[in-house]
């Protein structure tokens, strides 16, 4: 059984197929099948003009186009989608959805980043083991840092901030949302030092990937990423690690993100399972096809 998901975030556009399995003690393991990214940045527009422009309307409805052929030729059982911080401060973002779904038929949900953060975090908590009372859910993305909380596995507190790769790029933060971040971090003082901090987005998988080590950042390879990284140029960058010029850019400004959260909760280390808003949306699919079933079969 697949299902497919669409994510149209700030920097780029995903499509994930994948399949989840559930073992007979309820554990579900999700089985990625296939995963398509195209870097379209939306946020580009956005974060400088407040709008996205003609000329990257058309590449996002020709991308969804393709999407949308794809998802019908792998017989999905089901998809969602959704658009992020780009989509949610675009001036004609809504008037961009609803030409999505008049001519390609595909409905997409504009989510806050209070929902961006929970998605987020229900992919986290079937892709990582919790030592620890207290876990952190971050995950960067271009326009936007969306943070979860969790306390001994129940919810406790959630938070967007407009804290992104892009907008870091085209120096679009307001220096008032480093502060912010800050305090609303400092609320969990007691636990500091004590946080089991679980990573998500693009950026911190290469990361991962490139200097850590079984999924796990430590701190001091972070600090080591952002300083190697941030010496070297775009191309140096793309030369020495293999990197796409679409990731080049982004992955100094996200590393300082993360760093910035590490530092401040005194944590020394980061869980980087490779999951994201796509792969929670695949999640809440698979719960609530499999609900509509118990109910279908509870009613026979």
């Amino acid at each position: 059984m697949i299902f497919a998901s669409i994510d149209i975030g700030s920097n780029a556009i995903r499509l994930l197929f994948a399949s989840i399995f559930e073992n007979d003690d309820g554990v579900l393991s999700p089985v990625k099948t296939a995963f398509i990214r195209v870097p379209i940045r939306l946020g580009c527009d956005v974060f400088l003009t407040g709008k996205i422009d003609t000329a990257r309307e058309k590449k996002l409805l020709k991308t969804l186009t393709a999407f949308k052929m794809l998802i019908d030729i792998n017989d999905a059982v089901e998809y969602d989608a959704v658009a992020t911080s780009a989509m949610r401060e675009a001036s004609n973002g809504a008037q961009i959805i609803t030409k999505i779904e008049k001519e390609l038929g595909i409905c997409v949900r504009i989510v806050d980043g209070q929902e961006e953060a929970r998605i987020i975090r229900e992919a986290g908590e079937i892709s990582a083991n919790f030592s620890l009372p207290m876990t952190m859910f971050i995950d960067v993305g271009g326009g936007s840092t969306e943070i979860s909380v969790q306390r001994n596995g129940h919810f406790v507190n959630a938070e967007s901030f407009n804290l992104g790769t892009l907008r870091l790029l085209n120096k679009k933060v307001d220096p008032e949302e480093w502060t912010r971040l800050h305090d609303w971090l400092m609320q969990y003082e007691n636990y500091f030092g004590e946080i089991e901090c679980v990573g998500s987005g693009g950026n911190i998988n290469k990361i991962a990937k490139l200097f850590g080590k079984n999924k796990i950042v430590k701190l001091k390879h972070l600090e080591k990423a952002h300083k190697e990284l941030s010496e070297m140029s775009i191309k140096e960058r793309m030369d020495a690690y293999n990197l796409r010029a679409d990731r080049a850019d982004v992955i100094v400004p996200a590393s300082e993100i993360f760093l910035k959260i590490l530092k401040t909760i005194q944590t020394n280390e980061i869980v980087v399972p490779k999951i994201g808003l796509a792969d929670g949306l695949i999640v809440n699919m698979h719960k609530k096809h499999h609900q509509k079933n118990e109910s279908l079969h509870e009613k026979r």
